[in-house]
């Protein structure tokens, strides 16, 4: 049963991963190789690998509160794991709608996923500006004061004569 504060978008994404539960537990059943074309069994292998870890990884993430998950992070944390668990989300209700013959292209789980895409973008630009050197003011100074520093130049001594003969006899 669907929240009701939930769009109908949240909604429709609910009810897919809940269909999708239901076609899990039909994918467990073993359905004969013969059943299938020889062209797609290593598609479907790779499918139902791949489906397999996703619901791993959803299992991960339902064993641990969300609260309790939230406490531990910090707020830039947050905001990635809000986003990365509502374009997960968007991407499975994608491909739900692809599996039922649907164009999501035409569907607003386009826009959702753009919008969501360009909050993740804003979430990088935030995490780059962290990560980007600082000047500091006064190494720069003591480096630039050092790299251009000259010696004061001395008079040379003067060399005792005969020290710098030539070692070609002049021509008369």
């Amino acid at each position: 049963q669907p929240f009701p504060e939930m769009s109908p978008l949240t909604q429709e994404i609910q009810v897919c991963c809940e269909t999708r539960v239901e076609v899990v537990k039909m994918a467990d059943e073993d359905v004969p190789v013969e059943d299938y074309p020889s062209e797609i069994a290593e598609y479907l292998t790779g499918f139902e690998s791949s489906l397999g870890s996703v619901n791993e990884m959803i299992k991960t993430m339902m064993s641990i509160s969300r609260s309790e998950l939230l406490q531990k992070l910090d707020p830039l944390e947050q905001a990635k794991l809000d986003l990365v668990s509502a374009y997960s989300l968007n991407s499975l209700f994608w491909i739900y709608l692809v599996t039922q013959g649907i164009n999501p292209k035409e569907h607003a789980v386009k826009q959702e996923l753009e919008r969501i895409r360009t909050y993740m973008n804003k979430v990088k630009e935030i995490t780059d500006r962290k990560r980007a050197a600082r000047l500091d003011k006064g190494a720069a100074s003591r480096f630039l004061r050092n790299a251009l520093w000259e010696a004061k130049s001395e008079e040379p001594k003067a060399a005792p004569e005969g020290s710098h003969q030539s070692k070609r006899r002049k021509r008369s």
